[in-house]
């Protein structure tokens, strides 16, 4: 079979100008094995040796739960206790139990258990999945030898070190391996490593020359041998150790690099099968050592809340004590001179409680009566309020129709509803970018060739930008039909996306150019190192390339008639459309040299001989380095071509360029022999010198064109960036990819523009790899580390001079530098610098540094962090930030386990964020202001009835009164006030994102807020108990005359405070629905009718209550007068200081429910006029993107008088 089929018995390690997969001794490093940190000793194949030795390497078994059998109970329990309102009713129940308390132990200790239980199923229920998950992938299973050349099926947490393992296409790698062989004959594979560093390119790996002929299982029957290597660590990109093979007489160390080393949770490609020797398992595996523990996440609310407790314990306590301090005054004056104060009480004949001889400790006593009895102040079910709120917010984020991917079948699920209301508040999101911002796909959408651009398809920027009336997209979409036509059409093809009539279906032929179009396809379908793969059924062909842009290339060649379909370990063969017949013909291009792409060089540049006997090196990589190194005939058309790669880059494609020279023999057999010579050459600067040799024959090349894919942004992604910096939001991307891939998604999603300014801090430079080579490592890393210190310092400078003119500035750092950035003493500087930035990428980042990234952020005062990835390497990132949002997408279930919420697609945080998260917010801290309200007018109603009653301890209300205020009377409206009710609607949240600035700033949950509310209690309270006192204190109350007793006033006291407190709620409320109307009024309604049921049961049980309404407060006119009169004196200072606030000190979302409710939300001018305040000035997104065009565009129009048609500019930024 061509291409795929014969794929084990190419050798391309013989055309590479760097050796592929060859592990070179280097001394500094390999000397270390057997010292600290190195001294890991793995016996292959021989298990029973590798047990009865001094090392006990882990199993690999791994967990990711928060909990284990063992520590469930106690964790939990201090999950719970942590708390400081329910530490406290632990405490009040366990003094329950004694006489000081003022009521029973049982309606102190139900509640509590009731409270803590449910959490602690909750939990339970969370980490159980996790559980779930865990058993699944320990028990996958794997391809082990059993002895006697046997192979077996083992599962993965069996696997133990030194174990040979055979892993079949397609599978993971169950543990850290070290690669032996493989089915080619060069021992090479493919490795999927997306889990890991989040590239979407294939890594090639290859084996040691001594273990590549093991290709057979029965070859490993006598296998033995001894890897030395380093101890596990979270460096993803280094390995160092050795392995001897115990067969070679010579007993030769064959060294081993990162070139031979498998990482668990990457997957094989393109190769049939490997055999690989577990060198770490379990948790000492890179990726779990990359790995932290599921953290215990708190709101900030819920800690402000704590905060609020631990006044209101403050409060507690000091009433108890004033109190006490009362009671022991008078307790001690009732018998003075042996006479009897208030003789009505028999202070001669009492208990210790309230004993004049002992009202020290009496005093004591009733400190510890009062601290239950004011208990009221703490809200016991306010947490169980809050958590049956927030897993009803989040049964209506999960069933959020407009969050629902139909493709994937995905909706938005959130796996803990604690951090709901932290939605509300984030201030940055740090975000990994393949699978998140892109969906691991290319596509070949544009190019310029001799000059002349071709491409009709728009990009996802473009489209976003069309969007607006005013931008110059979308006029041209309005006025072009043929544009438009393009715009809307996607192609079918993978990785292919053009559309022009110019040059398609074979119509370059007869272009004015068509033999640089021709020598340009000729360029993008030879100078590759994908493999075509022919499906043996249909016959069509496919690739698989090292990167997804190669393949765009080697698909869009076939598209325009240069079909690749087979490669050998010399030639390339293609069906290609002749020029001059324009028929399809077979030519095949020998393959001299291939030399390859890196990071430093960043090109890519491949010697071929075609079928005339012509030798040509075909070249391409990106523009910064390929202008300088065209000829003096080169550059025709250079003018043109930068014009239009410029285009290409403000509309968030990736460009590179395309060149290509012929070579005289002479010429290339003199670089030949160099090269060869250099590739042989023992020496630590071989690397450079080779570079030098390359950079010889690459040189004076003639310009052909330049080509522009679209990494592909996951449909609304550029919308929902440039919405959430709207909304004052700051994104940070971090990625284990290239720099120069990072820079160019930066573009494609607006988070870089042309003409913003880079800031780049780079360790990847000649002074630092010469640093590196270095014998004293210590010293140099020290002068890198002073390097990237200084390029931090320099980067702050100038940061401190763009505030002045209020430059736009992009910070991109490398893993290299942001590992020295971390460090303690350069961190804080490295924080303040980003900060300061518009747009921080990282790259190159490896999942520990990610997560290290997302603490320091998090570490600002009043910063809320949100991370975003979908991999296995983001999972450190999404369990440190505050709140992770795992993407379910195609990186497996990883990242979406160790989230808190869940969704299908990036766009969909713009809705998460904008409208639940304010929601959310807003209904969380209104409730938790109301209910410390509610329970400080109760509260101190009891306070001024112990005052008013020489602080006895007896208290104002019946038992079954004060049980079942929380539960029945005021507990339901809150509840619907922090599911239902809404500010302003979902569109109005999206229309005007400024208003998602009250969560970040924290303007409803603020301590001037919350002491507001508190005062409204305390003057509530005060109202409703004076008022009371007053206008019953000489009433008659019975038909007998009898003025009004305990039973009366309290049932006439608690009616208006459960009036007054409700009604509030409705007052409060902005969004009624009829649920609230039912909850509200039917609360009032439940207090009657339990008043007449409970005052209905015998006086044994009802007490105080019995039929105290039926005899005497309903019949009496005074009940209602009062309690309708209470009910408005007490709600009119709320009203008043609403009403004011409102008219002439009005926030912001009172503005846009003005808007609302005069019917202006479609008047332009006066919608406009508001959203004003809610656009701010942001510096990234495609809105700033589009201000900046128009400021460019009126810049050039005050210097020249013919600018192009869209104003663009020429400049290579």
């Amino acid at each position: 079979m061509a291409g795929g089929g014969r794929r084990r018995h190419h050798h391309f390690s013989k055309i590479h100008a760097f050796s592929c997969g060859k592990a070179s001794m280097k001394q500094d490093e390999h000397s270390l094995i057997g010292g600290p940190g190195f001294s890991r000793k793995v016996y292959c194949n021989d298990s029973e040796r590798a047990m009865s030795s001094l090392y006990n390497y882990g199993d690999n078994y791994v967990r990711t739960t928060k909990y284990t059998l063992a520590t469930f109970l106690p964790k939990s329990l201090f999950e719970q206790f942590r708390r400081v309102a329910n530490f406290y009713f632990l405490v009040v129940a366990v003094l329950s139990f004694f006489p000081v308390a003022p009521y029973s132990a049982v309606s102190n200790v139900v509640p509590l258990l009731v409270v803590v239980s449910a959490t602690m199923a909750k939990e339970f229920i969370e980490d159980f999945q996790r559980k779930k998950q865990d058993i699944e992938m320990n028990n996958r299973k794997v391809k082990v030898h059993s002895g006697g050349g046997v192979f077996d099926y083992s599962k993965w947490r069996d696997l133990k070190v030194g174990d040979i393992v055979k892993v079949e296409k397609d599978e993971y790698f169950p543990a850290d391996l070290i690669l032996l062989s493989s089915n080619y004959d060069d021992a090479i594979c493919y490795v999927d490593t997306m889990n890991l560093d989040g590239e979407t390119n294939l890594k090639l790996k290859q084996a040691l020359e001594g273990t590549s002929k093991f290709q057979e299982d029965s070859n490993f029957e006598n296998f033995k041998a001894v890897i030395r290597c380093e101890d596990p660590n979270a460096n993803l990109y280094a390995f160092v150790g050795s392995l001897e093979l115990e067969e070679d007489q010579e007993d030769q160390q064959y060294p081993l690099a990162p070139q031979q080393l498998l990482l668990r949770d990457s997957k094989l490609k393109n190769t049939d099968f490997i055999y690989g020797v577990v060198i770490f398992t379990g948790h000492d595996t890179k990726v779990m050592q990359n790995s932290t523990d599921p953290p215990s996440k708190r709101s900030k609310i819920e800690k402000r809340m704590d905060k609020v407790i631990y006044c209101l314990f403050f409060v507690l306590i000091l009433v108890s004590f004033i109190g006490s301090i009362f009671f022991g005054i008078w307790t001690k004056k009732d018998i003075k001179n042996g006479r009897m104060k208030r003789w009505y009480l028999n202070p001669k004949d009492t208990t210790v409680y309230y004993d004049p001889h002992k009202a020290v400790l009496a005093a004591i006593y009733h400190f510890l009566t009062a601290l239950m009895l004011y208990g009221y102040f703490i809200p016991i079910s306010l947490y169980v309020s809050i958590e049956v709120v927030k897993v009803l917010q989040s049964i209506f984020i999960n069933n959020d129709l407009n969050m629902y991917h139909e493709e994937t079948d995905k909706p938005a699920h959130a796996r803990t509803s604690n951090l709901n209301e932290e939605l509300g508040q984030v201030d940055t999101i740090l975000s990994d970018k393949t699978g998140t911002l892109t969906c691991n796909s290319m596509e070949f959408i544009k190019c310029s060739i001799g000059g002349v651009a071709y491409g009709r398809g728009f990009t996802e920027v473009e489209r976003a930008l069309s969007k607006r009336k005013d931008s110059y997209f979308g006029r041209k979409l309005k006025n072009d039909q043929n544009v438009a036509k393009a715009a809307e059409s996607k192609s079918t093809i993978k990785g292919f996306n053009f559309s022009d009539e110019r040059i398609m279906n074979g119509n370059w032929v007869r272009q004015p150019n068509a033999n640089v179009i021709q020598s340009f396809l000729r360029v993008l379908a030879v100078c590759h190192t994908a493999i075509p793969e022919v499906d043996e059924a249909t016959g069509k062909i496919s690739y698989e390339a090292e990167s997804p842009d190669e393949a765009a290339f080697v698909v869009a060649a076939r598209e325009f008639g240069f079909e690749f379909y087979e490669r050998t370990h010399a030639a390339i063969s293609l069906h290609e459309l002749d020029l001059n017949s324009n028929m399809k013909s077979e030519r095949s291009y020998n393959i001299l040299n291939v030399l390859e792409f890196s990071s430093a060089r960043k090109r890519m540049s491949v010697i071929v001989r075609d079928h005339k006997g012509k030798l040509m090196l075909l070249s391409k990589g990106a523009d910064s380095v390929m202008f300088e190194l065209l000829g003096k005939n080169g550059r025709e058309y250079e003018e043109q071509t930068k014009y239009h790669i410029n285009e290409y880059a403000d509309s968030g494609l990736r460009t590179l360029i395309l060149a290509y020279r012929e070579l005289d023999e002479e010429e290339y057999k003199q670089f030949n022999k160099e090269l060869t010579d250099a590739k042989n050459l023992v020496s630590a600067d071989q690397e450079q010198i080779v570079e030098d040799i390359l950079q010889k024959i690459e040189k004076d090349l003639i310009l052909l064109g330049a080509t522009a894919v679209e990494d592909k942004l996951q449909d609304g992604v550029p919308e929902c960036i440039d919405k959430l910096a709207q909304a004052g939001i700051k994104l940070w991307v971090l990625t284990g990819d290239k720099m120069e891939t990072a820079i160019n998604i930066g573009f494609a999603c607006s988070l870089l523009r042309q003409g913003m300014k880079q800031i780049i801090i780079n360790s990847d430079t000649p002074e630092n790899k010469a640093l590196e080579k270095m014998e004293d490592k210590s010293a140099a890393e020290a002068a890198i580390k002073a390097s990237v210190v200084r390029q931090i310092t320099e980067a702050k400078t100038l940061l401190s001079r763009s505030d002045d003119n209020s430059e736009a500035l992009a910070l991109i750092i490398d893993g290299k530098s942001l590992a020295y950035a971390l460090e303690d003493d350069v961190k804080n500087l490295f924080l303040e610098l980003a900060i300061g930035c518009a747009s921080v990428i990282c790259c190159r980042s490896s999942p520990k540094q990610k997560a290290l990234v997302t603490r320091l952020v998090k570490m600002r005062p009043g910063s809320t962090t949100l991370a975003i990835g979908d991999g296995a390497n983001d999972v450190g990132m999404l369990q440190e930030a505050d709140i992770g949002i795992g993407i379910s997408g195609v990186e497996g279930m990883q990242a979406v386990m160790s989230s808190d919420i869940a969704i299908a697609q990036f766009r969909y945080l713009e809705r998460l964020l904008l409208v639940h998260g304010h929601w959310c917010y807003r209904r969380i801290s209104s409730m938790i202001c109301y209910f410390f309200y509610k329970n400080i007018t109760f509260g101190f109603t009891l306070f001024f009835y112990e005052m008013f009653t020489s602080f006895s301890g007896q208290p104002a209300y019946n038992d079954w009164f004060m049980s079942f205020y929380n539960v029945f009377f005021t507990s339901l409206p809150v509840i619907a006030l922090g599911v239902f009710d809404q500010d302003v609607s979902s569109k109005l949240c999206l229309k005007f994102p400024l208003l998602y600035q009250e969560g970040v700033q924290n303007l409803l949950f603020s301590w001037k807020r919350i002491i507001g509310w508190a005062l409204n209690g305390v003057t509530s309270s005060t109202i409703i108990f004076f008022f009371c006192i007053r206008a019953l204190e000489h009433q008659s109350f019975r038909k007998g005359g009898e003025v009004v007793d305990l039973e009366v006033l309290g049932a006439t006291l608690y009616t208006c405070v459960v009036w007054v407190v409700n009604c509030q709620m409705a007052l409060s409320i902005t969004y009624f629905t009829y649920i609230q109307h039912i909850f509200i009024w039917g609360s009032i309604g439940v207090w009657y009718i339990f008043l007449l049921a409970y005052g209905a049961i015998d006086p044994s049980i009802s007490t105080t209550a019995y039929k105290v309404f039926i005899e005497a407060c309903a019949p009496s006119l005074s009940y209602w007068i009062v309690t309708l009169l209470v009910l408005i004196a007490a709600l009119l200072p709320y009203f008043a200081y609403s009403t004011i606030q409102l008219r002439f000190f009005p926030v912001y979302h009172q503005m846009i429910q003005w808007i609302r409710k005069d019917g202006q939300v479609n008047d332009p001018e006066f919608c406009d006029m508001v959203r004003q305040r809610s656009i701010r000035h942001t510096t990234v997104g495609f809105t700033a993107r589009l201000e900046a065009s128009r400021r460019f565009e009126a810049s050039r129009r005050s210097e020249i008088s013919l600018v192009p048609i869209d104003g663009k500019s020429t400049v290579n930024q």
